[in-house]
């Protein structure tokens, strides 16, 4: 039978000695903040860090970060940061790791670590790095890391096989097996299979297309789709992308070069990322093609490409604010925008918003419904099915997507000969122990969202979020009284004031007598009622009447005040 998470928190024993743990603080039933700890003999290895982008529901929030509880009174332990690949979901919460401690070791790959000391810079931090590339073998304490070249959207990725007492792990990162990369750089199969050989204990495999049957189209087949529809194009060209897919980036430079047009970067990161792969050679450039943002006005309309940031709707990015009419670039009549992404799950209302904007300013929109300009970072079903048959793992555990990714994966993985006990569907604070080729479910931590939001960080709660939300969808009722405690009488108000009600402020005055008699009768029966217990009994007086009246449930705030 598969395992699953534990229902509520269980407390796990005491690690043995040569056993390996493994916990993972994100990425479990959700796209992003991909984080796994990996614990045996008293010292911890963890393998990305990354953040997951706010929803509607969380107002406000910049960013949410894995909930570092579980390791920050241990973090003299750890011997190093492994992180797979440059994709903020795995690398943008290391500021906040390395805030608690500057000197925990990160390792990964030249691009990877480039773009992370580069967001290190920003929050004035200097880490300490290991370069390592696909082959290579490093000794952690316990941990002996070797690493696999993997095929992602973005170059120079790479996937991990942990050696310990405990057992073997390999863990993919993000992957998929694209057969003919720009880069000619495959995801190495021959090195799985040597692993296979070797024995896998634990597979954690990436799942996020894992419920997409077949195999992933060929990154070099959206090259043919720009050429044709940059050929067709009459004025300005946008292409909005992920600001570090570097390969597909190389494709729009290529297609414009070919029909003489000039490129300009357009968002913070988008500039900052190509500047850094092109320095260490994974951008190829043509002489003279870019230009600065600033110079475009004094182009005609058909010499031009803006490659920006934005694509998935991001209200600060430079998309966005084409759309909304904001920025610099102003959008028109007859410019061709290209939507190079495919959605992430809960951004589909906020590029559906762009997509509407652009449209309504006149511009022709492309995007993956329509034509050929995306494809996929990550491995269908077809594909995982051939790590599987390759890897002969004696337990899976899927990792990195929602439910409904990791239940896919574990069928995948059921269906390749893996025992059904040997799955491990997990959620994010799963305790796993791995000893003697068995891996099995021994408690459940308490992992939490950790919510940025503007300078702080972890300060603000759900039940903020909550109030944020009230007061957005619900409006704000203000009820200030001032009564004396000698005579039990009202000496003014109650004064109420409504915003974001559509009623005028006049449809409370039938409630004012009932506020006051109420706060009356509870100063002459409870003299000993505090000013909060009677501020209490005006929120319910007027609470239960605007629900009732207004049908509407507004943040209520009464003050009551002594004469």
């Amino acid at each position: 039978m598969t395992q699953t998470a534990l229902p509520g928190l269980v407390t796990p024993p005491k690690l043995p000695k040569g056993t390996l743990r493994i916990v993972p603080l994100g990425g479990l039933g959700e796209i992003g903040r991909n984080m796994a700890v990996f614990e045996i003999d008293g010292k911890l290895l963890v393998v990305d860090c990354g953040v997951l982008f706010p929803e509607e529901t969380q107002p406000g929030v910049d960013l949410i970060l894995p909930d570092f509880s579980y390791i920050e009174d241990r973090l003299q332990d750890i011997v190093g940061v492994v992180l797979t690949h440059g994709h903020e979901d795995h690398i943008g919460a290391v500021p906040y790791l390395l805030r608690l401690k500057a000197d925990i070791p990160l390792i990964g790959s030249q691009l990877t670590l480039a773009l992370v000391e580069a967001k290190l810079q920003e929050h004035r931090i200097k880490p300490y790095t290991l370069t390592v590339t696909e082959g290579q073998v490093e000794q952690f304490g316990p941990f002996e890391c070797e690493f696999v070249a993997v095929n992602h959207s973005i170059p120079d990725a790479l996937a991990v096989f942990i050696r310990t007492e405990g057992g073997n792990v390999l863990h993919t990162g993000d992957f998929k097996m694209d057969q003919l990369p720009l880069d000619g750089r495959i995801t190495d199969l021959r090195h799985f299979a040597r692993l296979g050989e070797e024995g896998v204990d634990l597979f954690m495999a990436d799942s996020t297309n894992a419920d997409v049957p077949g195999f992933t189209t060929a990154e070099k087949e959206i090259g043919p789709t720009l050429d044709r529809l940059f050929g067709q194009a009459r004025k300005r060209i946008i292409v909005a992308s992920f600001s570090s897919h570097v390969h597909r980036v190389q494709q729009v430079l290529d297609a414009a070069a070919k029909h003489g047009r000039k490129v300009a970067f357009v968002g913070r990161s988008m500039v900052r990322n190509m500047a850094i792969a092109a320095k260490l050679g994974y951008l190829d450039v043509p002489e003279g093609i870019l230009v600065d943002i600033k110079n475009i006005d004094n182009m005609p309309d058909d010499r031009v490409v803006l490659m920006s940031t934005g694509s998935q709707g991001e209200p600060m990015a430079a998309l966005s604010r084409m759309a909304n009419g904001d920025h610099r670039v102003i959008v028109g009549k007859g410019d061709t925008v290209i939507l190079a992404s495919s959605l992430i799950p809960g951004n589909e209302n906020a590029v559906f918003r762009i997509i509407n904007g652009l449209l309504k300013l006149g511009a022709d929109v492309i995007h993956k419904g329509t034509a050929k300009v995306h494809v996929s970072g990550h491995a269908a079903a077809g594909e995982l099915l051939y790590c599987y048959n390759i890897l002969e793992p004696l337990n899976a555990m899927p990792v990195h997507g929602e439910t409904r990714h990791l239940i896919a994966n574990g069928n995948i993985a059921l269906e390749s000969g893996v025992p059904s006990e040997g799955i491990i569907l997990s959620d994010n604070g799963t305790v796993i122990d791995l000893k003697d080729h068995k891996a099995n479910v021994v408690g459940q931590v308490e992992v939490g969202f950790v919510y940025v939001d503007g300078s702080s960080v972890g300060e603000i709660t759900d039940a903020d979020l909550k109030d944020r939300r009230v007061l957005g969808d619900e409006g704000f009722i203000s009820v200030i009284t001032v009564i004396s405690r000698t005579t039990g009488k009202i000496v003014s108000g109650p004064e109420i004031h409504a915003r974001g009600v559509a009623e005028d402020d006049s449809v409370f005055d039938e409630i004012i007598p009932k506020i006051n008699a109420a706060l009356e009768e509870a100063v002459l029966n409870h003299t000993d009622h505090t000013n909060h217990q009677l501020q209490q009994v005006v929120r319910r007086i007027i609470g239960t009447w605007v629900n009732r009246k207004l049908r509407r449930r507004p943040m209520i705030i009464p003050v009551v005040l002594e004469a």
